[in-house]
């Protein structure tokens, strides 16, 4: 198989060189930010991607769930207090972290381009975002970023869950990139680039989380 093909970076627009296939489908690596991405040729419709979330099982009270969603919202709860407002973007089906934060006395706006279709959320500034197994299905991660930077207040952060890539991972074992949805990955260079280029003061991973603090 020919590895010269090129590609545009999905995030940062850099060259990007094929680096594996899986399914009939090609995936690139950036040579900048370091990205491994699906070429938009192989992104699902709308529709495909709205038909695959709707298979998620996201029970609001579901104790699974609850339990895996348990350390965004405690990271949530180290940098900010109750009272503080905040946003659910991704909200998906069932926006369990929003429920979890709600409890504990935050205030949460939702957004989902799919489930919750709210602009008018995409209009107010927030004390910190989270997105919830929402950064990897960013069609177009450079705008997605850029908004999600924007709608931060002096000193706000937001969280990303999310699987980490690194170059011990078998990618074509890695069940991560499974989902068909799952259109870009990132690893520890993305996450610098993502902070230095977006003017986050601050980038911190703690095993599935990433958290940007503004300055």
């Amino acid at each position: 198989m020919a590895t010269d093909k090129k590609e545009s970076c999905l995030l940062c627009g850099a060259g990007a060189y094929f680096f594996s296939q899986y399914r009939n489908v090609d995936y690139y690596r950036c040579g900048n930010c370091r990205a491994v991405f699906m070429p938009p040729a192989f992104h699902p419709s709308p529709e495909r991607e709205k038909k695959r979330y709707l298979t998620h099982n996201n029970d609001v009270s579901d104790p699974g769930y609850r339990a895996f969603v348990r350390p965004l919202t405690d990271m949530v709860a180290a940098h900010h207090g109750p009272g503080e407002g905040g946003l659910d973007f991704g909200a998906g089906t069932g926006p369990v972290a929003a429920d979890l934060l709600k409890e504990e006395g935050y205030g949460l706006e939702l957004y989902d381009p799919f489930f919750c279709n709210n602009p008018e959320a995409l209009q107010k500034k927030y004390d910190f975002i989270i997105c919830c197994e929402v950064i990897e299905h960013f069609h177009r991660p450079g705008k997605e970023f850029r908004l999600l930077r924007s709608l931060l207040r002096p000193g706000g952060s937001l969280f990303c869950m999310t699987l980490l890539y690194n170059d011990d991972i078998d990618f074509v074992k890695w069940r991560y990139k499974d989902d068909e949805t799952h259109v870009i990955f990132y690893d520890r260079e993305s996450v610098s680039w993502i902070k230095t280029s977006f003017d986050f003061e601050s980038a911190r991973i703690d095993d599935r989380i990433i958290h940007f603090r503004t300055g």
